[in-house]
């Protein structure tokens, strides 16, 4: 006989670190997909392609979402990794090149762009948008994201996120 699965219920940092989240890609034009990865790669949150929300052991979007299209055809598991490869890629070339913190990575491709952004605890912000985003005005949203994220996201905060995405993948 199997127990009886107990849903979990998030804090109330974690339902606010999502709302900013959910905020960021339903007020973005052209955002197509977000992700918020920890500093060791694994992902704590994110808004995936087919319209849903993930993390907090709840999948659904509140504001309704958007069907955001062309996104990374995987999963919002396939943009946590291009982002954390991208952010480590990045971090090792500024370290080589005595360049500082890497503040943000833009690629720019033919049918879409990507954008990488820390957040304070080493964590980052990726975002898949649309070509023909007003990249000045992304690069502004994620800026207050990660401003208003980066006082929130604790050593605890990312130990409840990372469980609840743990708890979906069984």
């Amino acid at each position: 006989m199997n127990a009886p699965t107990t849903a979990h219920t998030p804090s109330k940092e974690a339902r606010n670190l999502h709302w900013l989240l959910a905020k960021l890609v339903d007020e973005v034009p052209g955002v197509r997909s977000v992700a918020v990865v920890s500093s060791d790669g694994l992902l704590l949150l994110s808004y995936d392609p087919d319209g849903t929300a993930e993390s907090e052991g709840d999948r659904s979007h509140e504001g309704g979402g958007k069907r955001a299209e062309n996104g990374p055809r995987g999963s919002s598991a396939d943009l946590a990794t291009i982002v954390s490869g991208v952010g480590s890629l990045t971090q090792g070339a500024a370290k080589l090149m005595d360049g500082g913190p890497v503040k943000q990575t833009m690629v720019a491709m033919d049918e879409g762009s990507l954008f990488v952004m820390s957040i304070s605890d080493g964590s980052l912000l990726g975002v898949h948008a649309a070509p023909d985003c007003d990249m000045s005005v992304v690069a502004y949203h994620m800026a207050l994201f990660v401003g208003r994220a980066g006082h929130v996201l604790t050593p605890e905060l990312r130990t409840e996120l990372r469980a609840s995405m743990e708890e979906k993948g069984q």
